[in-house]
């Protein structure tokens, strides 16, 4: 797949992942982050079927790569707020 597919791609992957997900996070996550979120996200979920099934997934236009893609992004985006809310408690609560 060529670079502007994965761009494409990932961007189209992030923006859904991200409705999924939803939250405050929703309305300052641009353009670059959705598509990040997305390639990374399909990355992660390609490992993840690897894991699970044994067979490596191609990524192409087709939905089951996209729905892994988007499984592979809802669960880095959940990951990331994890850390982001368990990093912003420790913060708050050294500040006391």
């Amino acid at each position: 797949m060529g670079i502007i597919l994965w761009i494409v791609f990932g961007a189209l992957v992030g923006w859904i992942a991200n409705l999924v997900v939803g939250g405050r996070e929703r309305q300052r996550q641009g353009c670059l982050v959705s598509v990040l979120v997305g390639v990374v996200g399909a990355a992660l979920g390609g490992f993840v079927y690897r894991l699970a099934t044994g067979e490596q997934q191609h990524f192409e236009f087709d939905f089951p790569s996209f729905g892994v893609a988007i499984l592979g992004a809802i669960v880095l985006l959940l990951v990331l707020r994890l850390v982001s809310a368990a990093t912003a408690s420790r913060r708050d609560r050294d500040r006391w």
